[in-house]
């Protein structure tokens, strides 16, 4: 298999643990694991009891239940437990996926959704985005890139970069063009239940779709990264079960400490979605202010849900030499768009409590070098 590198994370590898402000984490703010064992009284107890065996390659039948409850029309027979949403991209594209096979990305995105698919040996076209107008979905351009024989489509709402929903008139016409041609639906939703304004939130793609593929993860909008899980749900049991058998060769099955704490955060999920959303939202009414105040150098299309938007710089043509140089001078890190293919700007994080000394550091910076 050749790959291309991850530049996301090759960037983040040299720069995320060292940095000492953070300015462009795609991740809620996170809690100590004392604070996840507080939401159930014998929670602790059940953690130091847990035998640190194998595990199932399914995924621990409470955890799939937990996660079953986000959907309408799933149990937990219908998800399987992954390592966060990268195994997921991965096992499921390779499970999916024949060389040749035409898909369809959504960009710009998180790289591997562009580039696991071009290992598999597809034939991939980008559903292509663009600042120009808004980041607005193009109805046109998407009937266009698709084939009469397109195998998956990938979609991620609520957006990485950008921060923006999915319009609910735009998924419904996604899923029928699906549907028309029996693809595959991979619709990547780590940030839902992190809509500015919850009622906002989309249906999930398996709720509406017998072909799709829902990717949710404990990273994002519930913060828990470290608990490194996410699951996938879909009404195909049979294709679940393929996926489960390339998961075999790659996590063969999850930590059994991580899988007792994601059910019992899942199960108490809007704790840490509140949470979540009560940072955010104090965090945007600071980066609105500092937007103004720099109106004739900052612009962006503001988020409607998730922790991060994608902020423009004029008269910057490559915002890596940019980044670069704030963090070696600051100490604050922000995400070049080059990551992305997009240049001229920088994805900006919102999501954690520090976010406001960051800003503030990032703010004294640009007025050194007005």
């Amino acid at each position: 298999m050749k790959i291309a590198p991850f530049r996301i994370e090759q960037y983040y590898a040299v720069h995320e643990f060292t940095a000492p402000h953070m300015l462009s984490s795609s991740d809620a703010e996170s809690v100590a694991i004392a604070e996840v064992l507080a939401l159930e009284p014998d929670a602790a107890e059940r953690l130091f009891a847990q035998r640190l065996g194998y595990t199932e390659s399914v995924g621990a039948p409470e955890l799939r239940a937990a996660a079953a409850a986000l959907y309408d029309t799933t149990s937990p027979d219908d998800v399987i437990v992954v390592a966060a949403a990268e195994e997921a991209i991965f096992v499921a594209y390779h499970a999916l996926l024949q060389p040749g096979d035409h898909v369809v990305v959504e960009t710009p995105c998180y790289e591997s959704a562009l580039e696991v698919a071009r290992s598999a040996g597809a034939d991939v076209t980008e559903w292509c985005r663009s600042a120009g107008n808004g980041w607005a979905h193009d109805l046109d351009a998407l009937e266009a890139a698709l084939r009469p024989d397109t195998r998956l489509v990938y979609t991620n709402t609520p957006h990485n970069p950008t921060g923006l929903l999915m319009p609910r008139q735009v998924l419904d016409r996604v899923v029928e063009l699906c549907a028309e041609r029996g693809a595959w639906l991979f619709a990547d939703e780590v940030y839902r239940e992190l809509e500015h304004d919850p009622a906002d939130r989309l249906p999930a793609a398996v709720d509406l779709y017998d072909r799709a593929l829902s990717l949710g993860s404990m990273s994002k909008t519930y913060g828990l990264p470290g608990l490194r899980l996410g699951w996938l749900a879909s009404r195909d049991r049979a294709v679940l079960a393929r996926i489960v058998d390339l998961k075999h060769y790659t996590t063969i099955c999850s930590s059994a400490p991580s899988e007792l704490l994601s059910a019992l955060a899942l199960r108490h999920r809007h704790v840490f979605a509140d949470r979540s959303r009560a940072i955010v939202l104090a965090n945007l009414e600071l980066v609105d202010a500092f937007l103004e105040r720099h109106a004739e150098r900052f612009s962006w299309v503001r988020p409607t849900a998730s922790t991060i938007g994608f902020v423009r710089i004029e008269g910057v043509e490559d915002t890596s030499v940019f980044c670069q140089q704030l963090v070696a001078d600051a100490g604050v890190l922000l995400l070049p768009g080059t990551v992305y293919d997009v240049p001229t700007h920088v994805r900006l994080g919102f999501g954690r409590s520090a976010m406001p000394m960051a800003l503030g550091l990032f703010e004294a910076w640009i007025e050194t070098r007005s």
